[in-house]
């Protein structure tokens, strides 16, 4: 597993499952938080909640949830690449895959650095138990979960399970408090285990063009720019970040 990594000189590994092997990632999207725009609070609850992590200080694990294209996973690339010099590591991990989360989190606990445990798209469906090595991850069993690890979850779900109209049946409020339903208690028990929670929301038209004018720079007919651009997001059915970065590709060179 970890063993075949030189984890001074690699900064990410990507698990895979088939081979029971951790593969070293060396290639690195280059992308920087200062690239991620309208997602400002998000970034500096993040990044303090790494810093402290870095420093051998308390820190949560976190659940990025919300809607897509808005910065999650990109998030979590650029926080590597800001922090891989102090110590930071990211080991990627398919939902799928989360029934070796406890074998792999064993061959790290001893060592120096310090690793993030990255599920990107995170989502349970009914019936689904391998939440049940998360959450031993999470908070640990009769062993507390190692110091050097923490977990960081994208999802569009909140809770990240499917939920219902029929969970709030048997749900109750006494005097001012609500007593949910358990259908509710073991949804809710699994995303309250991250400690730092971080929403994203669509963004605005005018949040998007400044990320297209960011993308582009200089330009000669910014008003064209801004109108092709909003074809595209159409196009794609909504605004996001992903949608510029897709717009840009696409146009880069092409427009003046």
């Amino acid at each position: 597993m970890s063993d075949r990594i030189n984890w001074d000189q690699v900064p990410a590994a990507i698990w895979r499952a088939r081979s029971g092997q951790l593969r070293a990632v060396t290639r690195l999207d280059p992308i920087g938080l200062e690239h991620l725009l309208g997602i400002e609070r998000q970034i500096n609850l993040i990044v303090q909640n790494t810093e402290r992590f870095l420093k051998g200080e308390p820190a949560n694990n976190a659940l990025l949830w919300g809607a897509r294209g808005t910065g999650k996973s990109s998030i979590i690339k650029a926080l590597l690449n800001r922090y891989f010099e102090h110590g930071l590591r990211v080991i990627q991990i398919d939902k799928e895959d989360l029934r070796d989360l406890t074998e792999i989190v064993d061959t790290l606990r001893e060592l120096p650095q310090r690793f993030v445990v990255f599920c990107d798209d995170l989502s349970f469906d009914e019936g689904d138990g391998t939440y049940k090595a998360l959450k031993s991850v999470l908070e640990g069993s009769i062993e507390v979960p190692p110091e050097n690890i923490l977990i960081y979850a994208t999802s569009n779900r909140r809770h990240l399970m499917p939920e219902y109209m029929s969970d709030n049946e048997g749900s109750k409020v006494n005097e001012t408090e609500i007593h949910h339903a358990e259908a509710i208690e073991e949804k809710i028990s699994l995303s309250d285990r991250f400690g730092l929670w971080l929403s994203f929301y669509a963004i605005n038209q005018d949040q998007y063009l400044e990320i297209v004018d960011q993308l582009f720079g200089e330009m000669n007919n910014r008003p064209a720019l801004h109108a092709e651009a909003i074809r595209f997001a159409l196009s794609k059915g909504g605004r996001s970040g992903r949608a510029a970065q897709q717009f840009y590709k696409a146009y880069s060179g092409l427009l003046d």
